[in-house]
């Protein structure tokens, strides 16, 4: 047995060796490992077709909408956005939203079977209630809206008005995530990112009088001028409003990609045993307050829908984070939206004058994604079990060609050396290994295993 000190040192070799550069897997394979640079439309559309035949009876259909305006800039954030003050652009983008459904209508041939609505972004409250109403019951009446459906938003604390959460609760929505990040003012005020803990409180109780199901709380740790002192002071005051949901996110420094993160430099982030101080001090106050550790960065109380997912093995994955029913076609609507049909994937073109063009055209506004071949079909199934339920059948691997196999038990003995993982006929994280989720799914990616040194990723923690 290893003594306290010995542990740590341990600890501390296994982060040194794992925190490196991995995707996070809200897909498989990751997006700049996407193979059509340029899609092929008619491609695409034949693909949606198929996979809507295959999909829509039994799973019925989720859509993802992002709104990407916000009235000023998050300089930590990584999202696509476009900063305006000027609301006139809500109709007309709203126009563009409702022609590229119907676009996607006439594919589908019959009206979908709708199960799943995630209203993202940008600040989807940036829209007013009467317009987010039109929008939405626009889209509910092209479709056929399951009795079981789980409908959620993004919501800024300082701009969710009891309208909002008034219309959007009528329309069936029951989640809101809430992006706080930090309470401390001081970071607020580094990252642009500004609401009062009474802002938070209010949105949280008009909520709640307004019997919605549950309520999530973003928080990052690893922000510039964060300490052990102000994350604790954030997370008191988390802890006080007791949301049903935390997602307790590791701050991802990509400059490179996000021009807003310049406004500060990596002198001023913590380093990256301090981030770890973070992540154990959140880790450690949730789960005594009765939280349980869900997946990768996420805790829920025991009664939310995720949690029980978790237990019942049916937590799933995809571009919305962790949700509690599995999804086998995601449709994205909006300016750089992400479809996730089963068969395959598709980004929307990044620009809104680029988005609008394309369908005002009559255009489908894809511009690049990926068609799943068999071994990616099984590469992904092994990835969302270690990310969702930290565990998966040897059996799935088997299926593999040898070589591919041979690279992967290689990864997995290493993993298993290192006390991470448990190999029998069900490959199992431990305990220790929960933290190096993604390093761990990152050993069933070849694309991953065949280029190591590749930096196009955040590090892992």
């Amino acid at each position: 047995m290893f003594n306290k000190q010995q542990r740590v040192m341990l600890t501390n070799n296994l982060f040194e060796k794992y925190n490196k550069p991995v995707p996070r897997y809200t897909s498989y394979p990751a997006v700049p490992h996407w193979e059509e640079e340029k899609l092929c439309k008619q491609k695409w559309r034949l693909t949606v077709k198929e996979a809507f035949k295959k999909y829509n009876e039994e799973y019925g259909i989720s859509l993802y909408i992002h709104l990407p305006y916000c009235e000023s800039l998050c300089t930590y954030c990584g999202c696509n956005t476009r900063i305006t003050v000027n609301h006139k652009v809500e109709v007309p983008y709203i126009t563009t939203l409702l022609k590229e459904f119907d676009m996607y209508c006439e594919l589908f041939g019959t009206k979908p079977k709708l199960k799943e609505i995630h209203l993202g972004g940008g600040t989807p409250t940036f829209f007013s209630p009467a317009n987010l109403k039109f929008l939405l019951s626009e889209i509910q009446d092209r479709c056929i809206v399951e009795k079981e459906v789980e409908f959620s938003f993004e919501a800024h604390p300082a701009n969710t008005t009891k309208e909002h959460l008034e219309e959007l609760r009528k329309l069936g929505f029951k989640r809101l995530s809430l992006g706080i990040q930090d309470f401390d003012p001081e970071i607020q005020r580094i990252i642009n990112r500004k609401q009062s803990f009474e802002d938070v409180k209010q949105v949280v109780e008009n909520a709640r009088h307004l019997w919605y199901k549950s309520v999530n709380f973003d928080i990052v740790y690893g922000l510039p001028k964060q300490t052990i002192e102000s994350v604790q002071d954030t997370i008191d005051k988390v802890l006080e409003l007791k949301p049903e949901r935390i997602a307790y996110y590791s701050y991802a420094h990509v400059p490179w990609k996000h021009k807003g993160q310049r406004a500060y430099d990596e002198t001023d982030l913590p380093t990256n045993e301090e981030k770890r101080e973070l992540y154990e001090l959140g880790k450690k106050a949730f789960l005594a307050a009765g939280y349980e550790e869900i997946g990768m960065d996420h805790f829920a109380l025991p009664s939310d829908d995720l949690a029980l997912a978790k237990s019942e093995k049916q937590l799933h994955r995809n571009f919305m984070g962790y949700v509690p029913m599995p999804s086998k076609f995601l449709l994205g609507l909006g300016v750089s939206s992400i479809s996730d049909i089963g068969l395959g994937y598709a980004q929307n073109v990044k620009s809104v004058e680029g988005y609008q063009e394309q369908i005002e055209a009559g255009r489908l506004a894809v511009f690049k994604g990926h068609f799943m071949t068999g071994v990616d079909q099984v590469t992904k199934e092994a990835v969302t079990e270690i990310m969702c339920n930290e565990q998966v059948k040897a059996s799935l691997i088997s299926t593999l060609p040898f070589e591919l196999k041979f690279k992967i038990y290689d990864k997995l003995h290493e993993l298993e050396s290192d006390g991470l993982i448990e190999l029998g006929e069900i490959i199992k994280v431990k305990e220790d290994g929960r933290k190096f989720v993604r390093n761990i799914a990152s050993a069933f990616d070849y694309r991953i295993l065949e280029s190591e040194n590749e930096h196009r990723f955040s590090m892992s923690i």
